[in-house]
């Protein structure tokens, strides 16, 4: 089968189409024909060696598909790599079946991001109506379901985005107000924006973009970080934490890939809102398979709005 194998580490030209042997069969997993393979930011830290977990090469990238199994049966699913290929196993615990008002480019959005979204608001932050919540990265895949989300759900949303395009998507999607978060006084402007500290934030830079949303979260207030896509992990001050009763939590979605009930929660959730129309992914551009290494350069000059995904029949 063709598959995108890296054989080292570094910038996108490692990723490289080869022909490979399929997956060896596996108890409780089912092998997928994939249709779309979805591009997240983590695997550009995989591709660095600096993800989560470690990375062992030669890999196939890729940690969620869209596919069908038995002969055509439209899933979607989560892995730990492999997705950048013609075939991936998935297990049955992080493998639903797509509704039919879902199309295959929306639920290749809701697996990963979506889940990710779904959990960091209702799960770490535990919002609530009327709270105000800061939503960095809005146009992007998490981010833009994260404003959804959370309008939706009777909070005040606080965008952040680097461009003025990215903030007016920010908006119609549901945000109160939307700030430039390349801005140097990010943490003045956020207050402003929100008429005072706000009760909640995500967060997903690191550095000094992370000290700066910190920065202004309410006494009591609550903050989630998920990334450091800046490539510099941030260091907090638990005097400062203590002093202001900051609750600081990390959310990385594998941790619940064994829970019985969380993701079948999430996932059912999203596929109502997006089958009723209450959620919209934003789906972005798509590549050919071969063209993995042009998808990377793309997300990491944050140039594209949106989902991107893999076409693995191109």
């Amino acid at each position: 089968m063709r598959a995108i194998v890296m054989r080292e580490f570094g910038g996108p030209d490692v990723l490289r189409l080869e022909d490979v042997p399929e997956p060896e069969p596996r108890g409780g997993h089912s092998m997928v024909e994939v249709t779309l393979a979805g591009i997240n930011y983590a695997d550009v830290h995989v591709r660095g060696d600096s993800y989560l977990a470690p990375v062992e090469l030669p890999y196939i990238p890729g940690n969620e598909v869209v596919g069908t199994v038995d002969g055509g049966r439209r899933v979607v699913g989560l892995t730990r790599g492999g997705g950048y290929a013609e075939r991936a196993l998935l297990h049955r615990r992080v493998t639903w079946d797509v509704p039919d008002a879902v199309t295959d480019e929306q639920a290749v959005a809701l697996a990963l991001q979506g889940n990710s979204a779904w959990h960091l608001l209702f799960t770490s932050l535990r919002i609530t109506k009327g709270e105000t919540v800061v939503v960095p990265a809005a146009a992007g895949g998490v981010g833009s379901l994260a404003v959804q989300l959370a309008a939706q759900a009777g909070a005040k949303v606080i965008a952040l985005a680097g461009s003025e395009d990215k903030r007016k998507l920010a908006t119609e999607l549901g945000a109160h107000a939307a700030v430039d978060s390349r801005a140097e006084d990010l943490t003045e402007r956020i207050l402003a924006a929100a008429g005072g500290p706000v009760q909640a934030a995500l967060e997903m830079t690191g550095g000094a973009t992370f000290a700066q949303t910190l920065a202004a979260v309410a006494p009591r207030g609550r903050l989630a970080v998920y990334g450091f896509a800046g490539g510099e992990l941030a260091s907090v001050a638990t005097r400062d934490l203590m002093a202001r009763s900051i609750t600081l939590a990390g959310f990385w979605l594998p941790q619940l890939y064994a829970d019985r009930t969380a993701l079948p929660t999430s996932m059912r959730a999203l596929f109502d809102a997006v089958a009723e129309g209450r959620l919209k992914p934003l789906t972005g551009a798509t590549y050919a398979l071969g063209e993995a290494a042009r998808a990377h350069h793309d997300l990491a000059a944050r140039t594209p709005t949106g989902k991107l995904a893999l076409d693995v029949a191109r």
